[in-house]
């Protein structure tokens, strides 16, 4: 049976952040990563309860994913904080859309070539002045199967947000995954942060379809 959720906005400071040049963004907290996660979770045969209907995953992909997630995170909803059929193709619209939340957050997107792919966060998207996350954090493709890059342990470059763009993983000056501020351009090259493929057919991409789920 599919819940309902309600949001009450919080008071924030992140609208002023974006109206200024550079604004002030809360001081980072870096949790301590923990190992990856080397064997899947068993078989969940029922899966995830969506507040509603994902335009980008079917049923199938997200028992896949589910089985990744951490643990902490199991048996929890799916809410949709955003997506760009109803917020619109904005990054400071997704930064708005996450106020009030402390994640963890899924990100899948679908480019115009039908390809899905995205990324588990364990923290909310936000602005931040430096990378942030925690070993929890991890890339995938469906390509058509599934394919999950865990943390490699080389480095903690696992989310940065700024105001004209969504990096997550980083090496050698690539980007496991990055998004332009208009979430309409994006590109993928291998990183250290989780040794990943290109996620997408090409480098670079162009986004049909993004969501960005809270699983708490």
């Amino acid at each position: 049976m599919k819940g309902r959720w309600r949001y009450t906005r919080l008071p924030s400071q992140v609208d002023d952040a974006l109206s200024a040049e550079e604004g002030e963004e809360e001081e980072e907290e870096t949790a301590p990563a923990p190992a990856p996660v080397s064997a899947p979770a068993p078989e969940d045969p029922v899966g995830p309860q969506l507040a509603e209907a994902s335009q980008v995953l079917g049923a199938s992909e997200i028992r896949q994913l589910s089985l990744h997630l951490p643990p902490r995170v199991t048996g929890h909803p799916w809410s949709l904080a955003f997506c760009t059929s109803r917020d619109g193709f904005s990054l400071r619209s997704l930064y708005r859309q996450m106020e009030g939340h402390s994640g963890p957050v899924l990100l899948v997107l679908r480019d115009q070539d039908g390809q899905m792919f995205g990324a588990f966060s364990s923290l909310a998207i936000r602005l931040s002045k430096s990378f942030y996350g925690t070993g929890e954090t991890f890339l995938f493709s469906f390509s058509p199967q599934l394919k999950v890059f865990k943390w490699t342990g080389s480095n903690s470059f696992f989310v940065k947000g700024d105001l004209d763009s969504l990096m997550m993983g980083s090496g050698s000056g690539q980007f496991g995954l990055w998004l332009d501020g208009d979430l309409y351009h994006g590109g993928s090259h291998p990183c250290a942060t989780f040794n990943n493929e290109v996620l997408a057919r090409q480098e670079q991409f162009c986004i049909k379809e993004l969501e960005a789920w809270v699983l708490s």
